[in-house]
């Protein structure tokens, strides 16, 4: 704990002063460990989601090699290639800001369009087994990307209030509490010094 105090006069007034400085604080510091706990709980959720979106894509892009391999084989490299180059996108992705605990980061959608028919000789059915499978893993990995994106912000977001909440914690916090108790043991002590000195005049008085 750091023992320092803040180096103010020590008078009545700056008592008060800090005394409701460090209400504020100590209710700043309850709203933050809240935020923090929430952003804790928040990234452990999204840590399983990412998990099982990563395991989701890895099986989908392993199926859309195997397809594209039986295609390249089945057609030819130059076939698959004019077939490709005569294809329309197959998806539409859509990418808005999102905001969850104060954190934004972005939010991509994607669906999946009706594939048109390619109207090319040497094409055969594991082309359009290989189109759906691609269609199917770039969705996933859109996913992956923003459940990637979120985590990452939210780690970070959820690092900044623990350092936060720390430092109100173990050193804000603490230095106004001891400064607080050091003014009143001045003024304490310049109570008893005034009170010896008007007992001291009134045995003077006495004595006259």
């Amino acid at each position: 704990m750091n023992n320092k105090i803040i180096k103010v006069a020590p008078t009545k007034n700056t008592l008060l002063s800090l005394k409701r400085q460090v209400a504020f604080l100590e209710d700043g510091h309850a709203l933050l460990e809240r935020k923090r706990e929430l952003l804790t709980r928040l990234v452990y959720e999204r840590i399983g989601e990412y998990r099982n979106i990563r395991q989701q894509t890895h099986e989908a892009i392993k199926s859309a090699y195997h397809w594209l391999s039986v295609s390249h084989l089945s057609m030819g490299s130059r076939a698959l290639k004019q077939a490709g180059l005569g294809t329309k996108s197959s998806i539409r992705v859509d990418i808005i800001p999102k905001r969850s605990l104060g954190v934004e980061y972005p939010a991509v959608s994607a669906e999946k369009l009706p594939m048109e028919p390619v109207g090319l000789l040497g094409t055969d059915a594991s082309f359009d087994e290989t189109r759906k499978s691609l269609t199917d893993a770039t969705i996933l990995l859109t996913r992956l990307g923003e459940s990637e994106m979120a985590l990452s912000r939210l780690i970070n977001e959820q690092r900044k209030a623990q350092k936060r909440v720390n430092a109100l914690k173990y050193n804000i916090i603490p230095r106004y509490r001891n400064t607080i108790r050091y003014i009143e043991s001045v003024l304490e002590e310049e109570e008893r010094n005034m009170l010896f000195q008007i007992k001291v005049l009134r045995e003077q008085n006495k004595s006259a």
